[in-house]
């Protein structure tokens, strides 16, 4: 079983709404310990990228993926448009033009996206950043997909493994972005862009998981 541009729109459809019901959650986290926008500029972009899809659903995989890059990278600001854009944006050019992705596949888009963000952001495992996230969402998505499983199957594992490392940043200093300003001060709590890695990660699996 493979998922096809119809199911990847559906996850970024959920993904969307994931955003949105956490949005006052992601700005108290991100009120902590950065500027308390994070959680707005999420629901915006992902809103704005429901817009695009109603317009017309791409279709491929890549090319939903594509759509949801180009337009968090036009519509929000500060780090989270570029870092998450960047990582719809490799994930999308490793996926081409696929009519359907397998498990091995989606775990190589994953792959992408994250050597993006750290190729954008030079950030590094226990920076307390959305890294702390991926990287062990990456690592057990590949895990799954190498004992051959399925697309379902994959993103479950990728999303337990990015609660977990989300989950990970609340006693790290922050050595990377506006929290890093704070010093010792920033530990204690959870990263932002870690939990919006998780929660997204988390509804991608839940719908793919029901198809």
């Amino acid at each position: 079983m493979s998922c096809t541009a119809r199911e990847v729109t559906a996850a970024v459809r959920r993904g969307a709404e994931v955003m949105s019901a956490h949005r006052d959650e992601l700005v108290e986290l991100d009120r902590a310990i950065g500027d308390g926008d994070h959680g707005e500029n999420m629901d915006r972009g992902f809103r704005a990228v429901v817009a695009q899809l109603e317009l017309a659903e791409p279709a491929t995989p890549g090319a939903v993926l594509k759509l949801v890059a180009t337009t968090l990278i036009s519509s929000v600001g500060g780090a989270s448009g570029p870092l998450f854009g960047t990582a719809f944006l490799r994930a999308a050019s490793t996926a081409g033009d696929a009519e359907s992705l397998d498990g091995t596949a989606l775990a190589a888009s994953l792959r992408a996206g994250v050597d993006g963000v750290v190729a954008r952001g030079k950030a590094e495992p226990e920076d307390k950043t959305m890294i702390d996230a991926l990287l062990p969402a990456v690592r057990a998505a590949e895990e799954s997909a190498g004992r051959g499983g399925e697309p379902a199957g994959t993103l479950s594992a990728a999303a337990e493994a990015a609660e977990v490392g989300a989950r990970s940043t609340v006693p790290l200093v922050a050595r990377k972005g506006r929290a890093s300003y704070l010093g010792d001060r920033s530990a204690g709590h959870l990263d932002p862009g870690a939990r919006s890695v998780a929660l997204l990660l988390a509804a991608f699996a839940d719908v793919e998981g029901a198809e």
